[in-house]
């Protein structure tokens, strides 16, 4: 039931040498899985005790802050030492604030998030994310399986937006998924079709890809003026989505030069 962790950690650890110029956000986030892996075990051992399954799309009324919080002052400290100037000054402030906040921060988190809603701090959701990831992957784990077969634009477990786009083998080809912003939840979704808006018309739909990264896509639509990222499976078997995003940062110069704007921004904002 638990993330492996171990796994995104090395291919972060593969991608610093790849793109030495994404080797400060890799290693910073190889410090998060270290700091995510050891809270996914304690919130395993916690929900193994409810045997339940929850039905798909209701992850959020599930998600309880109040057994996340015992865990936030040590999660947050050991993080502290490993984070950047400014996260890190913000980290003391949460730190010295009451339980109170902590849980007013992080309910917010848990129902704005991956919607279309603006959270306000960006280094306070940065906090609130860090710390609900693993709970929000675990319940996801647990929960009734989606139906089969191409979904909407929202993830069917929580009815976030996507982070990602994801193509991977099947047949002779790929098939497209969407990965979830909130609940990391894959399902699967149309070819041609903007995650955003459901734009599809094929030239409306136009598509970027770098030289530097031949396995990543922009795909963005002229309609709604939003863009995702797509890690495509069947050309680099090894890639990890949620890792592999974190890297592509020159993409985000195109996005940024033709007005497009991304859907759902990654962990770290790259």
């Amino acid at each position: 039931m638990t993330t492996n962790y171990e796994a995104r950690m090395r291919r972060a650890n593969d991608l610093k040498e790849t793109y030495p110029f994404a080797a400060e956000i890799l290693t910073f986030y190889g410090r998060i899985c270290v700091m995510q892996q050891r809270l996914s075990q304690d919130l395993a051992k916690t929900l193994r005790r409810d045997a339940s399954s929850p039905e798909a799309g209701s992850l959020r009324q599930q998600l309880e802050v109040d057994v996340v919080l015992p865990f936030v002052k040590n999660a947050l400290t050991e993080l502290l030492p490993h984070s950047p100037g400014s996260l890190a000054e913000f980290m003391k402030e949460y730190l010295r604030g009451s339980q109170e906040r902590w849980m007013a921060s992080l309910q917010r988190y848990v129902t704005q998030s991956g919607t279309d809603e603006e959270l306000g701090d960006s280094r306070e959701e940065l906090v609130a994310r860090i710390i609900i990831d693993p709970y929000a992957e675990l319940l996801a784990a647990k929960q009734t399986a989606p139906a089969i077969g191409p979904a909407g634009h929202l993830c069917p477990h929580c009815a976030a937006r996507p982070v990602a786009g994801v193509l991977r083998v099947e047949g002779d080809g790929g098939k497209r998924f969407l990965l979830c912003s909130f609940c990391a939840t894959e399902w699967e979704f149309r070819r041609i079709y903007c995650a955003y808006c459901g734009e599809s018309r094929e030239e409306s739909l136009p598509v970027f890809v770098a030289e530097k990264f031949p396995h990543i896509r922009v795909e963005a639509c002229d309609t709604c003026r939003h863009c995702i990222r797509s890690v495509d499976l069947t050309k680099d078997g090894h890639a990890i989505p949620v890792v592999d995003d974190l890297a592509a940062i020159p993409l985000a110069l195109w996005a940024d030069e033709y007005g497009y704007q991304r859907i759902r921004g990654n962990l770290l904002g790259t």
